[in-house]
């Protein structure tokens, strides 16, 4: 339904005042904001460095593309957070000036979404982490482990815990979307899992490992017996509330730690790093990064490729320090036969 004409005309008005003058209607909107006095000074600071870096490229916030906006972050001499801040400020101010709510609209959102973006790379930034390939079979084998003497209420959050695990590792689902899964979004033992997204343009199916599968049946029949409420996949509570992504990681802390891989990584385990081995196990199948690309719900080709190199430069250290382990095992046992 089309606004009034009087909004309408406001909304016009407005909006030219950003290409006309957008350092003053940026304090005007920022004063509608309620922003504490120290962060509405940094962003302040923020948003003039953008304008500049804008005026040097010789375009507008009418005509601000993608790459502008990537390359402007990128070239930042800051830290990877502060990265994130000056790109989710563009972000939250492009949805303002141009009042459209389809992602597709804001080059802002497109760069915020690349987990793989250049402009990443800030100093203290690590290789993309991959489970090995012994600490994916030790979870996996905790995940099916019995699950001992507990309470209904302890019982159905430990399914519900192994299965969202077996949805990052065994699907590439990320704790926003987790979060947001609903039982309709997946078929008693399929190898499919519905991916929705705020825009319905952009929802996706992910191939499930035969074990998420398993998982997942194990996890809707306790659901069931359990009788939780609401329609979410992995409720929080029995009144089917959504999980929490603090209360995610937490239990994915839990389920490595149980599954004694914690101590022997130098990394966390995170749900991102159980996506990057569902992708990794793909890639050792010989599945194209494309292929896994779309199952992972990347929008452009080009972040699939980078996974994939990632994974080739972490297998190749992984191999480098087998063949060391081996070496020393060897060299150990040699010694040992001369005593």
């Amino acid at each position: 339904m089309p606004a009034p004409a009087e909004t309408q005309e406001i909304f016009d008005h407005e909006r030219a005042s950003w290409y006309a003058d957008p350092r003053s209607a940026f304090d005007s909107w920022m004063a509608q904001q309620a922003f504490k006095a120290s962060s509405a000074h940094v962003y302040r600071a923020q948003w003039g460095l953008f304008l500049e870096w804008l005026s040097v490229k010789r375009t507008d916030l009418r005509t601000v593309d993608r790459l502008a906006i990537e390359q402007f972050v990128t070239q930042l001499d800051v830290r990877k957070p502060q990265r994130v801040r000056y790109l989710r400020l563009i972000e939250r101010v492009l949805d303002y000036v141009r009042q459209i709510e389809m992602a597709s609209t804001n080059p802002a959102r497109f760069i915020a979404q690349d987990g793989e973006a250049s402009w990443r790379d800030a100093r203290e930034n690590e290789p993309t982490g991959f489970l090995a390939h012994g600490e994916r079979a030790a979870l996996v084998d905790y995940l099916f482990s019995p699950l001992g003497d507990l309470s209904a209420a302890q019982r159905w959050r430990e399914r519900r815990d192994r299965a969202l695990v077996g949805a990052f590792v065994g699907g590439g689902v990320k704790t926003g979307e987790a979060a947001a899964l609903t039982v309709s979004n997946y078929a008693w033992n399929q190898p499919w899992l519905i991916v929705e997204a705020a825009n319905s343009a952009l929802n996706r199916e992910t191939r499930l490992a035969p074990f998420a599968i398993a998982l997942l049946d194990h996890w809707i029949s306790e659901r069931k017996t359990a009788r939780l409420l609401g329609d979410l996949l992995f409720p929080s509570a029995p009144s089917g509330r959504p999980m929490h992504k603090a209360t995610m990681l937490r239990a994915v802390d839990a389920v490595i730690e149980a599954a004694g891989i914690a101590d022997s990584r130098a990394a966390r385990a995170s749900p991102q790093t159980l996506r990057n081995t569902f992708a990794a196990g793909l890639f050792e199948s010989g599945t194209a990064p494309e292929r896994v690309g779309q199952w992972l719900g990347f929008q452009q080709q080009i972040s699939a490729h980078r996974l994939y190199r990632a994974w080739q430069n972490w297998t190749g250290e992984e191999i480098r320090e087998r063949d060391l382990a081996q070496a020393r095992e060897s060299s150990q046992d040699e010694s040992r036969g001369f005593e």
